[in-house]
């Protein structure tokens, strides 16, 4: 086959099977099961909205029923001794390519900022959410599960 035909033969059948191709990444907005990295328990209920662009992630609920009443006595903002559930702690991340970058994420147990990178995983089933200082080398990853 020619390349001319190529060029206009698959994006034609990719449209025909189905519109965009299992591969191709997917929006992070929506609600999440946050994972914690280090005990493998199920922590929290993020939801991630996009507002011109701009994705921001609030807890809707804590599910150790133990840390419901949680502040974060640790936040040096303006989220300092508020509830954490209920609480914003992914801020300004902006598409960059297949990723979602140049943000921040608040972790209400030390209460620190951390750069950001989003990254939509299993055809958009999970959301592999790395929290950095400096460059992505220097953090840590943790998957979360979409539950809508």
């Amino acid at each position: 086959m020619n390349a001319p035909l190529l060029k206009t033969l698959v994006p034609a059948l990719l449209l025909a099977l189905g519109g965009a191709p299992a591969w191709a990444q997917t929006s992070p907005v929506g609600l999440w099961k946050t994972i914690d990295d280090e005990t493998k328990q199920e922590k929290s209920l993020v939801r991630i909205q996009e507002q011109a662009g701009v994705l921001s992630g609030r807890i809707e609920k804590l599910l150790d029923p133990a840390r419901a009443d949680a502040v974060c006595s640790k936040c040096s903002d303006e989220r300092k001794d508020k509830p954490v559930a209920g609480m914003t702690i992914l801020r300004g991340v902006k598409p960059a390519g297949d990723d979602w970058e140049g943000g921040e994420i608040l972790d209400p147990n030390n209460g620190k900022t951390y750069k950001v990178r989003l990254r939509p995983a299993d055809g958009g089933r999970r959301l592999e959410v790395r929290g950095y200082i400096g460059t992505p080398l220097l953090g840590r990853t943790q998957t979360w599960q979409r539950v809508e």
